[in-house]
């Protein structure tokens, strides 16, 4: 077998998810439910990457009707799209809820990690998780 830069790209990648699901185990979760986090993290992580568009256009949130659309870059047309957003999150708060000792966070910055698992003692009593999420468990692809 020859090995080439994408056997090595797919071995990476595939290290990369166990340590994501292994670290989510040792946590506790289960293995089932740590690929259900892993793949609401990578919903998300698209989610907030068009939420910030991109040369085709960007998602967009109607702030009193809350549903969610497509503006297209070049025309500037808006068409009604799926809201994978509540969606994720619903299904993260369902999750979650068979964990009662940890927590969550999701970051919207698309340059980072969408989701973090918070366990006790990674936010320091007191203090706002917004300055110590990235203590906890990062979901990635």
């Amino acid at each position: 077998m020859i090995a080439g830069p994408f056997f090595i790209e797919d071995q990476m990648t595939k290290s990369k998810k166990e340590s994501c699901i292994g670290r989510l185990h040792s946590a506790g979760i289960s293995f089932d439910d740590a690929r259900e986090l892993r793949r609401i993290a990578m919903t998300l992580s698209r989610w907030h990457e068009l939420e910030c568009g991109s040369d085709h256009g960007a998602v967009e949130r109607d702030e009193t009707t809350g549903k969610t659309t497509w503006r297209d870059a070049v025309t500037g047309l808006r068409y009604p799209c799926a809201d994978r957003e509540t969606g994720a999150l619903k299904r993260l708060a369902e999750t979650m809820k068979k964990y009662p000792t940890l927590g969550f966070f999701v970051q919207s910055d698309p340059r980072g990690h969408s989701l973090f698992i918070l366990r006790p003692g990674d936010v320091p009593a007191g203090a706002d998780a917004d300055a110590h999420y990235s203590n906890g468990i990062a979901v990635f692809k």
